[in-house]
């Protein structure tokens, strides 16, 4: 018996299959940030994203970028299958690989194949144990391969769940706050009469979104590398620009949704520090200022001219400032990571989208509306008819 490939091989199952544990089943962040998942998302994404980020053409580049998601998690599952492949393979070569073997000589090429055709549960038969131990082995071993094909067909249907309910609501907010989103069009866009209930209700679902969100991603970390549908749509731009409007809110606008801000701020912030430090990001200490006073002064001419009522006090800049240095850091360093741009607070170049479309057919029928009724004759009724 060789007691060393014993060991070894009773360690790389053990160490696969708990982090198989983790990741898969676990409802809840894995301990630990030197496990197989962990080491394997570092040693891959690192240079697919420097690769990647080198491509010229945005759309190319971001498409690469979409890729590394789903690839990663077929790759994961063929990682952890030829760990466990390989670890009763050693754990078979340690004790003597005791096979009848009628195609290659007895050692650790046979142990392989043996490994390998009792976790997918070939059965072929070919390659037969000459010892007690080994048969109670393969039986432990087919038994885990068929438990892990089982869990592998429940996975995929979890993962791209959770994916599917967080970009309904990134695609519902490209009609509420443009493409990408921004907080200067997410207030313009709310500036009817009666849009303070209609902007507390939104801030009500993003609240939900951002405990959805902290709970499917902190179990799942894999499904931040997957990517929206557009190139300009992000979970990450999404919950920043939610992180900006709840900023502003509270810091300097008027109105009874403050208070939801406070509450959605809560949350949003909450989901970005915790998915940080999944990834063991600390936060960014040296960024450039994506509100700097001449655009502060842009969007305060904006939002008046949209008809917000802004709090324009000598403080309400710092206000701000002081609201966006306990989230933005820690966006910055998850942005630099995952290659997500984060959104501007205001567009300078806006992108025509539906809403816009929209919007100025329905102006123009309700121009028309008011010229009509302009030209239309006017009719007087009197009363002194004669009988």
């Amino acid at each position: 018996m060789h007691l060393f490939s014993v060991v070894i091989g009773i360690a790389l199952l053990f160490t696969t299959l708990l982090d198989a544990f983790q990741t898969i089943i676990l409802p809840r962040r894995a301990t630990g940030r030197f496990g197989l998942t962990s080491l394997f998302y570092f040693v891959t994404w690192t240079p697919w994203a420097y690769v990647t980020n080198r491509i010229r053409d945005p759309r190319t580049r971001e498409t690469c970028l979409s890729f590394y998601g789903p690839l990663s998690l077929i790759l994961l599952l063929v990682v952890w299958a030829s760990a466990m492949v390989i670890g009763f393979a050693l754990l078979f070569h340690g004790l003597g690989s005791p096979f009848h073997d009628s195609v290659v000589p007895r050692g650790f090429r046979s142990d392989l194949y043996v490994s390998g055709t009792t976790l997918f549960t070939l059965g072929l038969g070919d390659v037969t144990p000459t010892s007690r131990w080994v048969r109670e082995f393969i039986i432990l071993e087919a038994g885990i391969g068929l438990g892990f094909l089982a869990v592998v067909m429940g996975y995929f249907p979890v993962l791209y769940g959770a994916f599917s309910r967080r970009e309904v609501a990134i695609a519902m907010l490209d009609a509420r706050a443009g493409s990408p989103p921004t907080v200067a069009e997410l207030m313009r866009r709310h500036s009817y009469d009666g849009a303070s209930e209609a902007l507390m209700k939104l801030l009500e679902e993003w609240e939900r979104w951002s405990a959805e969100l902290l709970e499917s991603h902190i179990s799942y970390p894999l499904l931040c590398y997957f990517r929206s549908q557009h190139n300009n749509q992000s979970w990450l731009s999404a919950l920043t620009s939610i992180l900006d409007t709840c900023a502003l809110l509270i810091a300097g606008v008027q109105g009874h949704e403050s208070r939801q801000a406070q509450l959605t701020f809560a949350m949003a912030r909450h989901a970005l520090v915790d998915l940080s430090q999944v990834f063991s990001l600390p936060p960014a200490k040296n960024y450039p200022d994506r509100l700097p006073p001449e655009r502060y002064d842009q969007l305060y001419a904006l939002l008046c001219e949209s008809g917000v009522s802004v709090c324009r006090d000598d403080r309400s800049m710092q206000r701000l400032a002081e609201m966006r240095s306990l989230y933005e850091g820690y966006a910055v360093a998850l942005s630099r990571y995952l290659s997500m741009p984060l959104p501007p607070w205001i567009s300078d170049t806006p992108r025509r989208d539906n809403w816009l479309t929209v919007a100025r057919l329905r102006a123009q029928a309700e121009n028309e509306d008011k010229d009509s009724q302009a030209k239309a004759p006017s009719f007087h009724l009197h009363d002194d008819h004669d009988f």
